[in-house]
């Protein structure tokens, strides 16, 4: 679900993981034409991150 909340609405995806500013920047670069693809693909990017983060902080804490 994410994922495609990454691909279509970039900006709101950064708010799902914590990232405020970031998707504020984020929709100002999603309001030119041109920087609607750089900003799904910084947001996959983003989510990748965040999903691996997760994975760190669930194996320290065994």
């Amino acid at each position: 679900m994410r994922l495609l909340l990454a691909i279509f609405l970039p900006w709101l995806q950064f708010f799902t993981i914590g990232r405020p500013f970031a998707g504020l920047f984020c929709l100002m670069l999603q309001l030119t034409v041109i920087g609607w693809l750089p900003a799904a693909l910084w947001s996959v990017y983003a989510l990748s991150q965040y999903k691996t983060d997760q994975k760190i902080e669930r194996a320290l804490r065994r």
